[in-house]
Parts: C-alpha cells; structure tokens; sequence
C-alpha cells in the first residue's frame, strides 16, 4: 500500500506480510471466529466525546469503536490506539481483564485491524484519558498494510486515487470532509430559513444550455436518443420561476467536457437560486450576508486565512464595474471606445489574442481577465458585463449594450455568477441566435436555442434575480485547500494501472 518504490527484497518482505494476515484471517475463520461474520457492534460514545465528557464518564463503561493504528505489547498488560470518526483514543488493554485467551488474540492484532473495545473510562499514571478495555472484538481484519506511521501517504496521486487511506492517515483531511459537509449543510439552512425551497432538475438533457461550456454526450438507448449531461441548472430553474415557485435553489452536480486544473473538475458540484420580483443587486446582498454567513458558521470567524493571505469577509464588500476596473488597471476607458474595430486596436496593442467574431464587449472582457482577475483578493462584485458574453441576462435599461451581470471575486477566483434575469421571450431569441451563429463558426461552448425555455418565457417570467455558486471553490477557499481536488473526494484522474 505505500506508493514508495521497493526493491525485490522489500517487496518479498512485504508479501510476507500480507500472506501472514491472510493466515490469520484462516486460523481464525477455522476456530469459528470469522470477523467478516459479525453483523453489528453497540457503540456508546465517540473518542472526542469521551474525552469531552470525562468527569460524567469516569469509571463508566463505554463502547468505542474504530480502526487501530498503533499497538505496544507490554507482556501482561498492552496499550492500542483506535481512531474512530471524531479522532484517536488509548486503550488499555490487560490480560487479566479480559481473560488468557482473548489476550492472546489481541496480542495477535494487525495494525489496521477495526476492532470494539469496551471497557471503563480512567487516566493513567500520565493524564492520558484512556479505555481500560474489559473486553475487545475483531470486527473486521485488514489484509492490506497501511502506509508507514512516519512517512504517511504522501504520494499525491495516490492521495486521490485511494482516498480511503489517504482519510484513514491524514486527520486534516478527514476535517476537510467534514467543513464541506458543514458548508452545504449551512448553504441549506441559510437558505430555507429564508423562504427558498430546494428542488431537483434533470441531469440528462436534450439542449445544455445555461454556460457557456462543451458538454459530455450520451445516448439513451431506451428512446433512441443523443442526450447531453448538464452543464448548469439554470434554463429549468427558471422554469420554475415561471411556474409561480417564487424561490427556488438547487445543489447538484454538473458536467463541463473540459480541462482539468486546480481550480476545474470535469463534474462538480453548483448551487443556483432564483427569485421573483428581485433583481442583480438584491443577488449582491443576498451573497455577502451567505458568504458571512458561512464563514462564522464553518470558521468562527468572517477574518480567514487562505495559504499567505487574510480575507475579511466582515467588511462590506467593494462594488466595480467591470469597465472600472479595466480603467484602473490599464488606464482604457471603454465607455469612450467608439466600436469593435478600435477595441481590436487596443487589443493589438497589449497583445491580447482575439478571434474574428469577436466583438467591442467579448475585447473588454478579455482585458477584464487579463489585467484584473487575479488581482481581486478581497471580496469585490464585478457589475454590468458587456451583452456579448451575457446571453441570458437582462440589459441595462440606461446602457443597453451592458447588462445587470455581476460575478464575485475572492482571492483572485470567480466565486459566483449573476444576473438580473433575462425575462423579454423576444430578445431571448434574438440573442440565442446569435448563439447559434457563434456554434456554426465553430464555438463549442456556445448556447443553442431552447424552444421550451422560450415558451415558458412567452407565458411570463416575472422580474427575477439568480445566481450561481460553485460549491467546490467555496469550501477551498474556507478550508485554505490548494486545489479542487482537495475538496473532492473522488476527483476526476486518468485511469492507470495501480
């Protein structure tokens, strides 16, 4: 099991090993002890809650159960350890407490091994709040060897590939886990205490739309069909909203055909919302007391660290448009930059790389990411996108070549998307041509036109505000977690042999 390289010799030692477990498991299955067969064990406290609750469980006996990760055999009387979901315990283990026998047996234990201990609670000589066992049960034996006490499983890839162990030995990672679960959990309740109901939408699609992405494609065989994986919850979310659910959110997975890095994963996990008779900026408040919210809920505190930096999500949070902050960045006011042939121009000249379909706002965008993006450490909303890069969004009545788009920037990432939401049927399909005219010139990620979503739009949308999250960015930027894979238990890797 350890990734490290061996020689013949270390792998022989190693096959040994594993056989001598293997004939464990045969002397025991033979004396009619098969730990494989037991179907149950009564576990009483945790190892944090006997440790919490000492003075109450002095002397009283518990049932703790887990996987024991170290043993010290002191002839007549022995200690293990056993770590159990809320951490590691002592356990003392004597021969004359639960009897010759089954002593014998402990003594015969693997590290690895998932045994119950049950016994009192006490201190030894040392302070050590331990379980003085009265009696121990193999509840399942390990026949694989978990990687050396010291040198841990270090091997990234492996890390991944086998997050089973990578839980088993690294503790933080196991409190990673935890905080996400907590994340969504707290997204949840934030949410349903304010009037929203969660709902579920179709992952098997016949049009993806709602990104701009290259989706996975499938066939349904059952109706001889080429379906696609979702690649955002919106055009159904909205749907919703036309069909009188004044609020409504969503926390799923969804599936983008494309690179993998830090920060992306093929599949992850989005969470949008929508909501009638509000508008982009009722979106902004919403988000800055959530992100608050979960900070104090999952941290403690709204002042985290990510890797060197502090981000103080307490303050309020600062408000551009994206025009400003390419004007601050680069000096270029856009505002006075006549049509999309001066925009090349000026893109030219800071040899920014543009494609011919593109037009004055797709430039301002590219400058928007070039000079900008990364430079956005505390929490900032980026307003008003340019239409060309917002098919989906309702323009700005006073600018109608900007939209009410923003997007939320902490440490440098995109952390949300929204809009005051698109509701004019008639513009719609304008701007889903336009979508299709950018697919035919061969714009993979480009939106195709959703007959469906335009007739729900015909029957009436009323004014609405929506957003999305995504949920993996979220919970690394509140565990200090480099990368996505980090935050994913299974993350998406190139299929190799072991």
């Amino acid at each position: 099991m350890s990734e490290q390289v061996k020689s013949p010799a270390q792998e022989q030692d190693v096959s040994q090993l594993l056989a001598i477990r293997r004939e464990k498991l045969a002397a025991l299955q033979q004396r009619g002890q098969d730990p494989f067969q037991i179907t149950r064990y009564d576990v009483s406290h945790h190892s944090a809650d006997v440790k919490e609750q000492y003075d109450a469980l002095e002397g009283k006996t518990v049932s703790i159960a887990g996987r024991m990760m170290a043993k010290n055999i002191m002839g007549k009387a022995s200690f293990c350890r056993v770590q159990d979901l809320k951490g590691m315990i002592q356990c003392y283990v004597a021969r004359d407490a639960i009897g010759e026998e089954a002593y014998a047996d402990f003594k015969k234990l693997d590290i690895g091994d998932l045994i119950g201990v049950s016994g009192y609670v006490f201190k030894t000589k040392t302070g050590e709040i331990s379980v003085h066992a009265q009696s121990v049960t193999l509840l399942s034996k390990s026949l694989q060897i978990l990687p050396e006490k010291y040198h841990g499983l270090t091997n990234v890839d492996m890390r991944y590939r086998q997050r089973y162990v990578d839980l088993i030995m690294n503790p933080e990672v196991k409190e990673t886990f935890i905080k996400r679960s907590r994340i969504i959990s707290s997204i949840r309740k934030y949410l349903d205490e304010r009037g929203f109901m969660e709902v579920e939408t179709p992952m098997l699609v016949p049009n993806a739309g709602g990104a701009a992405a290259r989706p996975f494609e499938t066939h349904f065989n059952a109706l001889d069909e080429d379906v696609k994986l979702r690649i955002s919850l919106e055009l159904y979310l909205k749907r919703l909203i036309v069909g009188g659910l004044e609020k409504v959110y969503e926390i799923g997975r969804v599936f983008r055909n494309e690179g993998v890095d830090t920060r992306h994963n093929p599949e992850f996990t989005l969470m949008e919302l929508y909501q009638a008779y509000t508008d982009y900026h009722g979106m902004m408040d919403l988000t800055e007391d959530l992100f608050r919210f979960l900070a104090q809920e999952v941290c403690g505190t709204t002042l985290i660290t990510y890797g060197d930096k502090q981000i103080d999500l307490g303050k309020p949070f600062a408000r551009l448009t994206m025009t400003e902050a390419v004007k601050q960045a680069t000096g270029i006011d856009f505002d006075t930059v006549t049509d999309t042939a001066e925009a090349k121009m000026l893109a030219d000249a800071h040899h920014l790389e543009f494609e011919p379909r593109h037009e004055k706002g797709d430039i301002l965008n590219l400058f928007f990411e070039e000079y900008c993006e990364d430079k956005l450490i505390q929490p900032t909303f980026i307003m008003d996108h340019p239409v060309e890069v917002s098919p989906l969004t309702k323009r700005k009545p006073d600018k109608p070549g900007y939209v009410e788009r923003f997007e939320l920037f902490i440490n440098g990432w995109e952390m949300c998307n929204a809009y005051s939401e698109l509701n004019d049927p008639i513009d719609q399909r304008e701007r889903f041509k336009a979508q299709d005219a950018a697919a035919a010139a061969g714009d993979a990620e480009a939106n195709h036109t959703d007959e469906d979503f335009l007739n729900a739009l015909e029957i009436g949308m009323p004014p609405t505000g929506g957003i999305g999250y995504g949920i993996d960015r979220l919970v690394m930027l509140l565990t200090d977690s480099p990368a996505i894979r980090d935050v994913l238990l299974f993350p998406t890797l190139r299929q190799g042999k072991d």
